[in-house]
This record gives structure tokens, sequence and C-alpha cells, in this order.
């Protein structure tokens, strides 16, 4: 398969099966939250609630949110500073990935080491949302794993050869 040319020049690699499954995923999650929303917004306008409706699109938003951060990171397409990025060449922008992919990687080992700490110390609350009772653990499980992914893939930068 040919890789496709994107607007600035550079070339776009076809996506990896976990890169597939990861943008599926997200999507489909993304379409559960909304088509409940909208579902919910239709109900109290016809005067049939559709409760619960809060609870199920916050735990698709994450679903959908764990999968997105996961897949930029991986892509390596994060939001950057063009007016400094574009200026520099070799050393300096170099030194200036480096430091992104480590300070990234230790902001990201601090969010997983919040995250993990909440969740043991929440491990024996049976803690569920009130309507639906949808249980927290699974949730919290997902956006660890997120958390971890992504600073895998921060942690696998730092490790990298450097590229120009």
């Amino acid at each position: 398969m040919k890789n496709s040319t994107q607007k600035d020049g550079s070339e776009r690699k076809p996506l990896r099966l976990g890169e597939k499954c990861l943008f599926y995923l997200g999507a489909v999650a993304l379409l559960f939250a909304m088509a409940t929303d909208t579902l919910a917004v239709l109900g109290r306008h016809i005067g049939v609630p559709l409760w619960g409706s809060i609870e199920l699109v916050q735990a698709g938003i994450l679903i959908a949110s764990s999968t997105a951060m996961l897949s930029a990171t991986l892509a390596k397409k994060h939001a950057k500073v063009r007016i400094l990025v574009n200026r520099l060449h070799g050393g300096p922008l170099l030194w200036l990935q480096w430091a992104q992919a480590l300070f990234s990687a230790v902001f990201f080992l601090a969010l997983l080491v919040g995250s993990f700490w909440i969740f043991l110390d929440m491990r024996g609350a049976y803690e569920e949302s009130e309507l639906l009772h949808i249980p927290y653990t699974p949730l919290r499980i997902i956006c660890i794993l997120s958390i971890f992914g992504v600073m895998l893939s921060f942690v696998r930068r730092l490790t990298e050869s450097p590229k120009q």
C-alpha cells in the first residue's frame, strides 16, 4: 500500500493493527456517547427521559478520550509551538525534543502514580454510579492503562536514536 502525502509534504504512514483498534474503539465510544446524549435530549422533548444518560455519556467519553490521548501520542501528533520548533535545527531541536519527552514522561508518571494510588485506595469501596450502578473500577483501569501507554511512549522516545 502506497503512503499518502499530507498538506505539509510529509508522508502519512498506514496505521498498524493496534493503532486501528484504538481508532475504532475510540470512534465507537464517541458515537455511543453522542447517540446516548441525542436520545436523552429527544426523550426530554417528548416526555420520555433517558435515565442515567449522563452516566453513560461520561463512560463513553472516558473511553474515547483515553484512546484519543494514546493515539495522538503514538502518532506523535500532539500540538506544538511551531513558531519555535520550525526555527530550530540540529542540536537545539534534538535537545528540545528530548526535554519534551523527558518532562512529558515525568508528568505522566506522576499522573499514573496518583491514579493508581486512588485505585488502590478505593478498591474495596465498591464505587458505582448512582442510577445505573456502573462500576468505577473498570473505568479507572482503562484510565490507568491509557496513562501507562502514553508514559511508555514518551519513555521510548527518550531511548530512541535522535532524528532530525
